[in-house]
C-alpha cells in the first residue's frame, strides 16, 4: 500500500509541470494566481515537495482540472445502476441504489390487481411514495387512500400500512425508504412574487 501511495506521488510533479507548460504558464504566473511561493512549486513539479491537499486544491482551480486529475486517480467505473429485480408479491422492485443503509430508492411496478391480498404490516422505517403512473390504495394506519398519477405520501412505517394496485392497468411508483427511520428534507424556494 505504502509503495502504491509513493508512485502515485511521484507522479503528481511531472502532471503538474505539464498542465503548466500547455498553459503557456511561467512558475511566477502560476505564484501569483495562486498565492504558493515559486520555490514550493518548482520542488512540486520535480518531486523535491511531497504534494499536500493545501496545495493542490489551488492547483486544481488554477489549472480548471479536478483535483482527481493532477493524483492520477484512476476512472470511475460505470455509474449506472444495474441491479436485479425482486418480485415479491407479484410486484417488481427495481432498486435504484446500491449502497446499503441508508435511504434507498427502488422503483415498483405493480401489476393490476395486486398483490391479491392486502395485509397491513409494520417495521422499523420511514417510507416515501411518489406514483408515477396509475393509482394506489395505500392502507395506513386507520386510513384507506388512493394515491393517483403524480401525489405523494410519506409515513413512519411501523404504523400498519400495505400498498396495491386496485385498478384493471399496471401502477408505477417511485419509493425512498429509510431503514432506521431517516426522514427526507425537501427543499423549496419560495414562489416568485
Amino acid at each position: 500500500m505504502a509503495n502504491e501511495e509513493a508512485v502515485v506521488l511521484a507522479a503528481v510533479g511531472p502532471r503538474l509541470r505539464a498542465l503548466r507548460r500547455r498553459r503557456g504558464t511561467t512558475l511566477a504566473q502560476l505564484s501569483a494566481e495562486t498565492g504558493i511561493s515559486v520555490s514550493t512549486l518548482s520542488r512540486l513539479e520535480s518531486g523535491g515537495r511531497r504534494p499536500t491537499l493545501e496545495l493542490l486544491l489551488p492547483l486544481a482551480r488554477a489549472h480548471q482540472v479536478p483535483l482527481d486529475d493532477l493524483v492520477g486517480a484512476p476512472p470511475v467505473g460505470d455509474p449506472r445502476v444495474r441491479a436485479r429485480p425482486i418480485v415479491r408479491h407479484g410486484v417488481t422492485y427495481l432498486p435504484l441504489t446500491r449502497r446499503p443503509g441508508g435511504v434507498r430508492a427502488f422503483k415498483q411496478v405493480f401489476p393490476p390487481h395486486t398483490p391479491a391480498e392486502v395485509t397491513p404490516q409494520t417495521h422499523e422505517g420511514h417510507e416515501w411514495l411518489y406514483v408515477l403512473s396509475g393509482r394506489i390504495r395505500l392502507l395506513l394506519g386507520e386510513h384507506d387512500l388512493l394515491l393517483t398519477e403524480g401525489e405523494v405520501a410519506e409515513f413512519d412505517t411501523r404504523v400498519p400500512h400495505a400498498i396495491a394496485n386496485p385498478d384493471s392497468r399496471p401502477a408505477e411508483v417511485l419509493s425512498l425508504f429509510g431503514p432506521q427511520g431517516e426522514r427526507l428534507h425537501v427543499r423549496a424556494r419560495p414562489a416568485a412574487g
